[in-house]
């Protein structure tokens, strides 16, 4: 099997479920090309079952794995930093621990990039289920040309994080990932943005993104609304958007942290999902 100079990079944490961390490697494992690198970064002590699984693939895939352990839990955005630091790709293929490769996605990522050297994000649309990949939930899809990104990013996130693939070289050029809770991906995408990265979303659905009852508690309470608040804020000084866009947003997103979690699931599959 042919295999593409790209890392895929990944964050795993106590919480976990190990069989979803196993779905998700499998999945990396069974693309049409393989990537040169499957870095993963342990974001603090794991149970002993993920280090089980773990060394399974430690033992099964040699140098293909690079593991990079952290003492003690630092959070998405700085163990993501970490990751891209030593990534030994310039291309780093983003994916979630609890989420599933479509089988060609990286081929035809790579195949973006390959056409197009101006790119320095290369995203897709997302299934998103619960339980298995047949019991879809909904799809969520994107804006496709750099035009119409900037244009969303004023008011939501313009990538999926966990289908992204980027150069290196570009997001340490603006400062890598930054620690801010639930959008560290936002965050480094607007600074992307602003310093005139192009970027595109492709029109496939590449990853199953697992959703539900637990995706939904997550986006909720002040544990993700003061983040959530702080990064429109950062959106708006760095010009990404009027005061208009900055205070709507806001009191959206406020509402939305607000409703109860029933509630707050039927708005995302009526509202923000097709």
């Amino acid at each position: 099997m042919e295999t593409i100079p790209v890392s895929v990079l990944l964050s795993v944490y106590k919480k976990e479920k190990p069989e979803y961390f196993t779905e998700t490697l499998e999945s990396t494992l069974a693309q049409t090309v393989q990537p040169d690198e499957i870095l993963l970064v342990e974001d603090g002590p794991l149970t002993e079952e993920l280090y089980e699984r773990i060394q399974h693939y430690r033992d099964t895939l040699g140098d293909q794995l690079t593991v990079i352990s952290l003492k003690e839990n630092q959070g998405l955005g700085t163990a993501l930093a970490i990751g891209v630091e030593n990534c030994r790709n310039q291309l780093i293929a983003r994916m979630d621990t609890d989420d599933i490769m479509v089988e060609n996605r990286l081929e035809i990522q790579y195949a973006a990039f390959l056409e197009n050297d101006d790119l320095a994000i290369v995203g897709s649309n997302i299934i998103e289920f619960e339980g298995t990949v047949d019991n879809v939930l909904a799809k969520k899809t994107m804006p496709l040309t750099n035009v119409e990104i900037r244009q969303f990013s004023k008011k939501r996130n313009p990538f999926n994080h966990m289908t992204v693939m980027y150069k290196k070289d570009a997001v340490l050029a603006v400062g890598n990932y930054q620690p801010l809770q639930g959008f560290e991906d936002y965050y480094l995408w607007v600074r992307l943005l602003k310093a005139g990265y192009q970027g595109c979303n492709l029109p496939d659905f590449l990853v199953y993104a697992r959703t539900g009852a637990e995706m939904y508690n997550r986006r909720g309470g002040l544990n993700y609304l003061m983040p959530g608040l702080k990064a429109r804020k950062i959106i708006y000084q760095e010009g990404l958007g009027g005061f208009t866009d900055f205070f709507s947003v806001s009191l959206v997103h406020t509402a939305i942290c607000i409703m109860p979690t029933k509630l707050r699931g039927k708005f995302y599959k009526r509202m923000l999902r097709k």
